[in-house]
């Protein structure tokens, strides 16, 4: 609570500041990543903060600016108020009033303030290495950083000379402690993070209900309706080989290999997806949608959801024309159970019988139009899209959020 000693940082006078919030940091994430090493956390279901780069780094240098020139961070300053220091109340006020400044002014600078989305993005993934060893890391720096503070208290905060500073640690308990945390992190490292199949079965008791009693197998139908909600926002991902995408596929869908599920970068946003986004996933059947489930709901994946019986179950309730592709008569598994004349994309009212609109004919449907009666036209120009639904599946759930930190 006492700004001079707050301060007196940005001299290397004072370090306490630093080496309290560095011990809170390294002594958590010690304890967060061992529990999960031992498969009594799931890290997944921490709250991380979204990370917003540009707008992080102009935040961050508004408020060292501040911390300097007022010596004061948000949450020091509460501690000061409280103790009725006039310095304290005053930055507390200031506190206040930028705030409301904020609040007022941020829609001129919206686009910015959103800008350089992360998502949820961790040092780990930025290096490209296992969670344990940029711990181990962390550690080591945070170490470093306290002997190096050590170091600068007594030179500029006590005017002693360098050759009258021990620079080895001394013996004593704060050491000792040290060293327990670097032998805990090592055990980290060597020990590594549960692996996706780890994390599955985890949950495997609470979700594998939901897929053999078929709660989370959607009608193409519920898909088509959710996509006329303006107040819904659905990302279809398709897990089919390019070839089989190109023959068909759901207009505005994404494809990827299924492998991709397991890769971080294609995680992030869907963990940092909106509350109303709906995520559904579709093969030609239901196998490869299934086991993708799985793995994107280990690794904590919410309003997730498979369509029902594929690509193969969607064009059952919205049909090609038969000279564009025609049923075989046996298909297995995660076989496209139709033959096509050739590739028709999403250029094609089955594609989107969300969007009724006019595409180009093709010419087998021309030459059907031209020697048959209006009917024709209307079947292919203006596909039955109305059904009636089952019990409606998709059920949104809010992400749980929890917050914490500096102020």
């Amino acid at each position: 609570g006492d700004s001079r000693k707050l301060a007196a940082q940005f001299y290397l006078r004072e370090m306490t500041v630093l080496k309290v919030m560095f011990t809170g940091i390294v002594t958590a994430a010690t304890l967060i990543f061992l529990a999960s090493s031992f498969e009594l956390l799931d890290f997944n279901r921490v709250w991380v903060n979204p990370t917003y780069l540009a707008p992080g780094i102009v935040g961050g240098l508004i408020m060292g600016v501040g911390f300097i020139i007022g010596g004061f961070c948000p949450g020091t300053s509460v501690v000061a108020a409280s103790t009725l220091k006039i310095d304290g109340i005053f930055f507390l006020l200031g506190v206040g009033f930028g705030v409301f400044f904020f609040g007022e002014s941020v829609q001129n600078f919206e686009d910015f303030f959103y800008s350089t989305s992360m998502g949820r993005f961790t040092i780990p993934e930025w290096l490209g290495l296992p969670y344990g060893v940029v711990l181990l890391l962390l550690v080591l720096m945070a170490l470093a950083m306290f002997k190096g503070a050590e170091i600068s208290e007594a030179y500029f905060g006590r005017g002693r000379r360098l050759s009258e500073i021990r620079l080895l640690p001394a013996l004593n308990p704060a050491t000792l402690a040290a060293a327990v945390l670097l032998l805990l992190a090592l055990v980290v490292a060597l020990k590594g993070q549960p692996t996706i199949e780890d994390r599955w079965n985890w949950i495997a008791n609470e979700k594998e209900p939901l897929l053999k009693n078929r709660e989370v197998y959607v009608d193409p139908a519920e898909v088509v309706e959710l996509k006329k909600d303006i107040g819904v926002r659905v990302e279809i991902i398709d897990l089919r080989s390019e070839a089989d995408f190109n023959l068909f596929h759901i207009s505005e869908s994404r494809r990827i290999d299924a492998t991709t599920a397991n890769e971080a970068d294609f995680v992030r946003p869907l963990l940092a997806a909106s509350d109303n986004t709906v995520i559904f996933l579709v093969s030609n059947g239901e196998e490869t949608a299934t086991e993708v489930w799985r793995r994107l709901k280990a690794q904590g994946v919410v309003n997730l959801y498979i369509v029902e019986g594929g690509i193969n179950g969607w064009l059952e309730r919205y049909p090609l024309p038969e000279c564009l592709a025609r049923r075989k008569v046996k298909a297995v598994g995660e076989e496209l159970a139709y033959e096509f004349s050739y590739s028709v994309g999403e250029r094609n009212p089955s594609a989107h019988p969300f969007i009724p609109r006019i595409d180009e004919m093709p010419d087998c449907v021309r030459n059907q139009i031209e020697n048959a009666d209006s009917p024709v036209k209307a079947t292919y120009y203006e596909p039955e899209t109305e059904h009636i639904l089952p019990e409606k599946k998709v059920k949104l759930t809010k992400k749980t959020v929890a917050k914490g930190g500096c102020g």
